[in-house]
């Protein structure tokens, strides 16, 4: 296999949960680029971070909307996503045995806009941040924590290993970040904080609505879908041939022929069959779960798709 096809193939096999992980590190790793560029030649390297971090005004945010999506691929330092980086690899493993990849984006996105409203209207509304200069927020952590509480309040009294802790229940792993934020917003960064409560509140309240039938995020489901529609490419038509027969191919029984396009159609729906199979077994135990051949399989099923 070449290398190309190598890194095809690793992107099509990754999680939802190892894309995101990507694109955080990408992101993080080109914005301290040019930080390094800038600091060397001696030019100011903050007015580019400023157009992609969420600020605490509404009206600067009225001139960046995008930024309430932007900030959350955006860190303060290499602690900074790698914390975030490994809760979300953590919680995205356990995640994705009980939902599908769409649902994990729900939650992360929701949490992401949830945790940037949150900030904004604490630092307007409560006495304590009266009077404070220019704050922006950055950084993965409330849609990290949605899917973190999402899944901890889906299966609560689930055990894992937790390094020294040994086995402890995942209600437990939940309970403590969410407290040590709470107690942190007086010591410093309590936008931040802040913002991690509201991605917190939102997978738990997405989690409890899910239990009595409501899906409070399939809106930005929907979203995504119209959008990820707007770039796949559109199937094209069968170009209409004009088909000479000759007498000797029209003296010839059609029987053979129309075998051979039943035999066809019973091997593409076996094929797919197939596929379907896999898939479900991807949501249902996560995609660690499939065999070698399986994940060979699903992968040369795309190359032909």
């Amino acid at each position: 296999m070449r290398s190309s096809d190598k890194f095809r193939y690793k992107i099509q096999t990754a999680t939802v949960t190892e894309k995101l992980i990507a694109i955080n590190v990408l992101v993080f790793i080109l914005f301290f680029l040019f930080r390094t560029i800038a600091f060397l030649f001696n030019l100011p390297s903050d007015f580019l971070v400023e157009w992609f971090v969420f600020p605490k005004e509404p009206g600067e945010f009225l001139f960046k909307p995008w930024s309430i999506i932007t900030y959350s691929f955006l860190h303060s330092g290499l602690w900074h996503i790698i914390g975030n980086m490994l809760i979300l690899y953590f919680s995205g493993i356990y995640f994705l045995n009980y939902f599908s990849p769409k649902r994990l984006l729900n939650y992360y996105f929701l949490g992401v806009l949830i945790g940037a409203l949150v900030y904004m209207l604490s630092y307007n509304l409560f006495p304590a941040f009266q009077g404070t200069g220019r704050s922006y927020l950055m950084g993965a952590s409330a849609g990290v924590m949605a899917v973190l509480i999402g899944i901890a309040s889906h299966i609560p009294n689930m055990r894992v290993r937790l390094f020294l802790l040994g086995s402890v229940k995942f209600w437990w792993i939940a309970a403590f970040l969410v407290v040590i934020d709470i107690i942190q917003i007086p010591m410093g960064n309590a936008g931040g904080h802040l913002a991690h409560l509201g991605g917190a509140a939102l997978g738990y309240l997405y989690t409890n609505q899910l239990r009595k039938g409501n899906d409070i995020g399939k809106w930005f489901e929907n979203i995504m879908d119209f959008f990820s529609s707007l770039f796949k490419p559109r199937e094209k038509k069968a170009r209409m041939r004009t088909v000479h027969r000759s007498d000797k191919t029209s003296s010839r029984p059609a029987r053979p022929t129309r075998s051979r396009t039943r035999s066809s159609a019973m091997n593409k729906n076996d094929k797919q069959k197939k596929v379907d199979a896999i898939l479900d077994k991807i949501s249902k135990s996560g995609y660690d779960s499939l065999s070698k051949a399986e994940k060979d399989f699903l992968f040369q099923a795309g190359k032909e798709d």
